[in-house]
């Protein structure tokens, strides 16, 4: 995907446009392209962002350490502000406390806007932070098939003691 030069987003129709997605996103490991749209539309002061795309990746369970597959899917929506003082460098303290209305993306509103890099921070942002092959996955077993939930080692003994002491 081609970055948009935002100046020339106000000269397209309805101050919009839609991208296709049918590709690869660099940096982001799938099994097949992303597939979707991006759209992003001009309002003066800000962009509004938006995106319906998904792909399939291949994720390790936390439990039992196999892959297996995952469909991620994107449905979001961004406003992102324009603002002249973007680019100027600014002496500003190592540390600082941030107000809660001031953790917005800002662009310069001469600059550049890529779709693919805010496309591929969407899907990390949709991953699954608790990987699970399956709600019920026993996690991983020995090799007469059971579940591995005694302890091996002696020394984890007292935890097993203290365990069976907790309700439920």
């Amino acid at each position: 995907m081609d970055a948009i030069f935002i100046p020339q987003l106000t000269k397209a129709p309805e101050r919009t446009e839609e991208i296709q997605v049918k590709e690869f996103l660099p940096g982001l490991d799938t099994l097949t392209p992303v597939r979707g749209r991006v759209r992003v539309q001009h309002h003066g002061n800000y962009l509004d962002v938006s995106a319906q795309a998904e792909t399939i990746v291949t994720c390790t369970c936390n439990r039992c350490l196999q892959q297996y597959n995952h469909r991620l899917v994107v449905n979001a929506q961004e406003v992102i502000w324009l603002d002249e003082a973007v680019n100027q460098e600014q002496n500003l303290p190592l540390e600082r406390e941030v107000a809660m209305e001031d953790l917005v993306e800002t662009l310069s509103p001469n600059g550049y806007f890529h779709p693919s890099e805010w496309l591929y921070e969407q899907m990390c942002l949709e991953l699954p932070q608790r990987q699970l092959c399956d709600l019920n996955c026993p996690g991983i077993l020995n090799s007469a098939g059971e579940s591995l939930d005694k302890p091996v080692d002696s020394r984890w003994a007292s935890l097993e003691a203290l365990k069976k002491q907790l309700p439920g």
